[in-house]
């Protein structure tokens, strides 16, 4: 495979060392010298121990075009659409977007769209938690389930993004980046929706449809300096009536990543790092003893794991979880999130009127 990376950022160099570690051909572009070299002399280096000379740094003006079996656009949010454009010129393969896929105010999507039906290559969203070994194992233990219908799902992603800034050490703060503002697919809602769209897989899984009402409460912080929101409470009625919620925030410390679907008669945990280096699922039916399932695992195997996912999905991406239709849902849902906020009242949304704010109604 030969891929090309728009974005020297901390997603960046994580999928450029996933692609050589399986043994393809990367280049990584930029529209700042300033980080290809902090790519080469620091990010780089400084996790995976040593800098690999064979990866191409370009300046975009001076990115080769065409020729790219994948190309991965792991930028801010807010400039998705256009480079998904300009991807979508090239003619690879596939096409992988880092989450979420545009800001809740989903400009450009109707282009995307409606581009996207005329190429015969897929478009796969980043988001990698689903398609990690332990979630994959507990969506085959969610489809082999024989018990009574799920009563309700719930989701958690709560994470102080400390984190994120010191995976970031050139950002001072949220203000520095698209990250305190929710408008360009920041905040709460935004950077850590990997906990919505668990949770509209899940439910889809578990037979009972897509979201169907959506309602939100949210905690802005908003000042001359940023607007973003650092706690979401999402309560979600799926097409079939199930009920769950979804809550994510930037706030707790230590993190707490994780998916329970409850059952009558029992329950399916999923867990992020619940000890460090370890994800866990744990399953409990009929008031037996839970049966645990542990996954050692380091973060480098995130994007392995994802980008095996993508390359044996190129030929069949309907059977994906990270496909472009799953992908818009979840930025719809998080436009909805905010639209309920703002009303004070519960959203419904009617996919009839496609994946865009017309689907969404009060």
């Amino acid at each position: 495979m030969r891929v090309k990376i728009f974005g020297a950022g901390s997603i960046g160099n994580h999928l450029a060392h996933a692609a050589k570690q399986l043994g393809w051909s990367v280049d990584i572009c930029d529209v700042d010298r300033n980080a290809l070299e902090r790519t080469r002399v620091s990010i780089y280096p400084s996790r995976y121990g040593l800098w690999d000379p064979s990866i191409g740094l370009f300046h975009v003006s001076e990115a080769p075009v065409g020729n790219y079996d994948l190309i991965i656009i792991g930028t801010p949010p807010d400039t998705h659409i256009n480079l998904l454009l300009q991807a979508l010129s090239e003619d690879p393969k596939a096409i992988l977007v880092e989450k979420p896929l545009c800001g809740p105010g989903l400009c450009g999507v109707e282009e995307i769209i409606t581009k996207a039906v005329d190429k015969s290559f897929p478009i796969f969203i980043g988001y990698d938690h689903i398609v990690g070994r332990s979630c994959q194992f507990a969506s085959k233990m969610v489809q082999n389930v024989a018990t009574s219908n799920p009563k309700t799902l719930d989701v958690e992603f709560r994470e102080h993004w400390g984190g994120i800034f010191q995976a970031h050490p050139w950002l001072t703060g949220p203000q520095d980046s698209y990250l305190g503002f929710y408008e360009r697919g920041g905040g709460a809602l935004g950077e850590h929706s990997h906990a919505l769209n668990m949770w509209q897989y899940f439910a889809k899984l578990l037979g009972c449809g897509r979201v169907h009402t959506v309602s939100a409460s949210l905690s802005y912080v908003k000042n001359e300096f940023v607007d973003y929101d650092e706690i979401c409470c999402l309560n979600l009625t799926t097409e079939n009536g199930m009920l769950g919620r979804c809550i994510q925030d930037v706030l707790t410390t230590p993190p707490r990543k994780m998916a329970r679907i409850q059952y009558i008669d029992g329950f399916i945990e999923w867990h992020c790092n619940f000890h460090s280096g370890v994800d866990r699922v744990i399953e409990c039916f009929d008031k037996k003893k839970p049966n645990v399932h542990d996954f050692a695992k380091t973060r480098p195997d995130d994007f392995i794991q994802e980008l095996l996912h993508v390359s044996s999905h190129i030929n069949c991406p309907e059977l994906s979880p990270l496909n472009l239709k799953h992908g818009l849902e979840t930025s719809l849902v998080i436009a909805a999130a905010h639209l309920s906020h703002s009303q004070k009242s519960t959203v419904n949304i009617d996919y009839t009127k496609g994946l865009t704010l017309a689907a969404l109604s009060i």
